[in-house]
């Protein structure tokens, strides 16, 4: 099944994805040929924001792994609850391109449940209680503040994996906001007509999404690497600790190899600041935070930021701006991949995950 609709979806993933030229599943070689079959045959099909990755092998490794160990592993928690975390991150982020995908598979999975309300970041409105303390916990999470507020949803084990789900697509949130537009869904198709399109593609999604995927494999595809401490919160569960210490590796690798040493250094002195609210409604901020670099770090520094902190707020200026100072698909990808990394960590460390020792 994963190989005919990826045949079948393949011409309008490639078509999707922009600013980057995505390697064709005929053209993938080594590491992206590994990362290409799984995705197939677990996801069920090559989704766009794991093709999106492909013009940098160890990126695209370190999304793949995180996501599949994250959403698609068999363990403690039901997918249909995973997929509410994932919509639910994806609604406070404003990606409409998540929110859609992951609603639309939720449906699939749970008939008349509550994506809706869960898409429209309506915690209150889900009836029961435990899904509506997952929701309200992942709709808060992408804030300190609003982390501080709600406590762990879930006995611990529970917890890790769908904070690992909350990471991924806080993660996943940020490249696919750069690199794909508002829908899975051409914009040419007729408004009355998507929400039975978005019915459909979840229904098609069923099968694969109903066949939980054995733990572990994706870890074959990066060396092992030790759990850096911000990611904590993932010791307990070996497969999901595996794909976050590999990913992390992998990240720091990218931003090494195209991102400039005093960008990095500006970009994690803005996140080790940063509260999770939205920086303001305009750029200017982006513009204050590089000004003291020299100008011709200004572009990657200007869309180091505003993919960490503000994604949504990218438009194809910032990015050809980049791209006249360093061509080339694979430093866009790792640039962007590392900083989407980075801001991800950030809020997963201060997510509530266990519930404190009462003092003795």
């Amino acid at each position: 099944m994963g190989k005919l609709l990826t045949r079948v979806t393949l011409p309008g993933v490639l078509a999707q994805i922009r600013h980057v030229t995505p390697v064709h599943p005929d053209a993938a070689e080594g590491l992206t040929a590994r990362v290409y079959a799984q995705a197939g045959r677990d996801f069920g099909m090559l989704a766009p924001p794991i093709v999106l990755h492909s013009p940098a092998p160890e990126p695209l490794a370190a999304a793949w792994g995180i996501l599949r160990e994250s959403l698609l592993a068999a363990g403690t928690v039901e997918r249909s609850v995973k997929e509410a975390v994932a919509t639910a991150v994806s609604a406070a982020n404003a990606c409409p391109y998540c929110v859609d995908v992951h609603r639309a598979t939720m449906d699939g999975l749970v008939a008349g449940g509550p994506a809706r309300e869960i898409a429209d970041a309506r915690a209150e409105a889900i009836a029961d209680p435990a899904l509506r303390r997952v929701a309200a916990w992942a709709l808060a999470g992408g804030t300190r503040a609003g982390a501080a507020g709600h406590a762990p949803p879930e006995p611990p084990e529970r917890t890790r994996e769908l904070a690992a789900v909350a990471v991924t697509f806080q993660y996943l949130n940020r490249m696919v906001n750069v690199f794909l537009g508002e829908s899975l869904l051409p914009p040419q198709v007729p408004r009355r007509a998507r929400g039975p399109l978005m019915r459909m593609f979840g229904l098609v999604m069923r099968p694969a999404a109903r066949r939980a995927a054995a733990p572990g494999a994706s870890l074959v595809l990066l060396p092992p690497a030790p759990l850096p401490a911000d990611l904590a919160w993932a010791e307990g569960t070996a497969f999901i600790a595996g794909a976050f210490a590999r990913a992390a590796a992998a990240m720091d690798r990218a931003g090494r190899h195209s991102v400039p040493e005093p960008v990095r250094e500006l970009v994690t002195a803005e996140l080790s600041a940063w509260d999770g609210e939205p920086p303001g409604p305009s750029r200017a901020w982006a513009g204050a935070a590089v000004s003291a670099l020299p100008p011709g770090l200004h572009p990657a520094a200007r869309l180091a930021l505003l993919t960490a902190k503000a994604s949504y707020q990218i438009d194809p200026s910032v990015v050809a701006d980049f791209r006249a100072e360093t061509p080339g698909d694979r430093a866009l990808v790792e640039l962007t991949s590392w900083a989407s990394f980075a801001a991800a960590r950030r809020v997963g460390a201060w997510l509530r995950t266990t519930t404190p020792s009462p003092s003795p």
